[in-house]
């Protein structure tokens, strides 16, 4: 027996899809939202109202906000502007020259929130010493920062001995770092990740002591609390920078 059809179910079918295709057609997908983007800067009076501790405070907010991939959208052509006739940097990071460390980014700083002095192994030299006294002393900087990090390409050229030109007199400031991490398990090498992570960490350390000891200027201003000097590490597969004050 044939199925039963008419106009008449025809019709009532055509009522009951033509409503809800049209509603289909009219949900609007929801529109991008543009992100807030950031146009303010560091002026004299935020610095000023700044504590070390405070600038330190800031410095791991910002890491969060880059390791949670939360990043603040910025309007890089008015920071610009805002920062031409002046700037008022909350720290300094000394950082190793690798490029998978993008300091500013790793703290979610913008245009003219940091000073940063960038040389391999993190190691201080007279230059860098004067470049942290200007950005303390004279610049208003309330924070010091010696930024190591995971896998350091110049803490394993020092632990396999590399030797070459102007790197030779570089590597021999990372020597003592060595030393200090002869304690740690397996072959003392650039294959050993643990003593590796060893080296780094006792050369941020030693970094930061040196900074003390050749520069009366900034461990004066240490000791009346003007400024801080901490240690950290750079995880590179995650984006964490581990801090330490000891």
């Amino acid at each position: 027996m044939k199925p039963h059809f008419s106009y008449i179910t025809l019709a009532l079918a055509t009522q009951l899809i033509l409503p809800a295709c049209h509603n289909a057609d009219s949900v609007q997908s929801p529109k991008a939202v543009m992100p807030t983007l950031r146009t303010t800067v560091l002026t004299a009076a935020d610095q000023q109202a700044l504590t070390p501790d405070k600038a330190l405070q800031n410095l791991k907010e910002g890491n969060l906000k880059y390791r949670q991939n939360l990043a603040t959208a910025m309007d890089d052509t008015i920071m610009m502007q805002e920062t031409a006739q002046g700037q008022y940097p909350e720290a300094f990071i000394l950082a190793c020259m690798d490029s998978r460390v993008p300091v500013e980014k790793v703290f979610d700083a913008g245009i003219g929130d940091l000073f940063v002095g960038r040389v391999a192994g993190n190691i201080v030299d007279e230059d860098m010493l004067g470049s942290m006294e200007y950005g303390c002393k004279v610049a208003g900087a309330r924070l010091i920062v010696v930024l190591g990090h995971e896998a350091c390409g110049a803490v394993k050229a020092a632990a396999d001995g590399e030797e070459l030109g102007n790197i030779t007199g570089l590597l021999a400031r990372i020597k003592p770092a060595l030393q200090q991490s002869q304690g740690i398990p397996g072959d003392h090498t650039s294959k050993n990740a643990a003593f590796i992570a060893s080296v780094v960490q006792h050369n941020i350390r030693n970094s930061i002591q040196e900074i003390k000891a050749e520069s009366p200027v900034l461990k004066e201003m240490v000791d009346k609390g003007q400024i801080k000097i901490v240690g950290a590490y750079y995880h590179l597969a995650t984006g964490e920078v581990t801090f330490f004050e000891d």
